[in-house]
């Protein structure tokens, strides 16, 4: 419930583009603003990994439009998305562009503001809980911590439709944490790497598969381990891994630490 002296939340017009991060799973951990938007819009244009529970907190009568982005899978080409996205505003319909995560950390939110704003289409940003710090936290894996880093590296595990990819030796080279976004299809390579770069195979490391969803598993491993443990307790996407210090301080929570749900 929304307390009486709560801010007034923004009307949704017509012809207006709302891009918002659903957070990594759980409907509870969306914003105040995103449930807003949910309840307000017409048409909702939604990647694949975002929570049917959260789609069914939509208005009576609004439209789910599928973009169905994953990861090495057939998808939606961002170019229809923005034209989706254009074209349902231009017709004068609330559309909720909803997305996974956050819509500026590995979501395209900056293609589609971009395209929005050559097209002249008015639009808002909510960010979102992103799946790599939230679903690690739900897990008892910090982001930072005192004893162990000033620093976290944010990277995408899989690669780019344009063929790139992280240069993992150099971020092997920083010494800080690594929470890695996608990465099951590449990470024999990626673990391999970051080992020719200087991280040592006992490097604590944890993988999270299905964050804040019914289906959430955690598996903690070593570096040099990740690739045949991720094998051994058939982890796959969607999952994130965090390589580092951070993800050793997990067990020292274990027997307080109350689970998510």
């Amino acid at each position: 419930m929304i307390p009486k002296n709560f801010p007034a939340l923004p009307d949704f017009p017509a012809g207006e583009v709302w891009l918002a991060g659903a957070g990594p799973g759980d409907p509870r951990l969306l914003t105040v603003l995103a449930l807003h938007a949910i309840g307000q819009a017409d048409d909702i244009v939604h990647d694949a990994l975002v929570d049917r529970r959260v789609l069914d907190l939509r208005g009576d009568g609004a439209e789910l439009i599928s973009a169905g982005k994953r990861g090495g899978r057939p998808s939606s080409q961002q170019r229809d998305i923005n034209d989706v996205l254009i074209e349902r505003a231009r017709a004068g319909r609330r559309v909720l562009r909803l997305k996974g995560g956050d819509p500026f950390v590995f979501g395209r939110g900056w293609d589609e503001a971009s395209a929005l704003t050559e097209a002249g289409v008015r639009f808002r940003i909510i960010p979102g809980l992103t799946a790599g710090l939230a679903g690690a936290a739900l897990a008892g894996i910090p982001a930072t911590s005192r004893d162990t880093n000033h620093a976290v590296v944010l990277a995408a595990g899989h690669r780019a439709e344009e063929g790139g990819t992280a240069d993992w030796a150099a971020l092997a080279r920083l010494g800080q944490p690594i929470v890695l976004y996608m990465p099951m299809s590449q990470l024999a390579e990626i673990a391999a790497s970051l080992q020719q770069g200087g991280l040592s195979p006992a490097t604590p490391a944890a993988l999270i598969q299905s964050a804040a969803t019914d289906q959430e598993r955690v598996v903690e491993s070593s570096l040099g381990n990740l690739v045949d443990d991720a094998a051994r307790h058939g982890v796959g996407s969607p999952s994130i891994v965090v390589i580092g210090a951070t993800a050793g301080l997990r067990r020292h929570l274990l027997g307080s630490l109350v689970g998510w749900r």
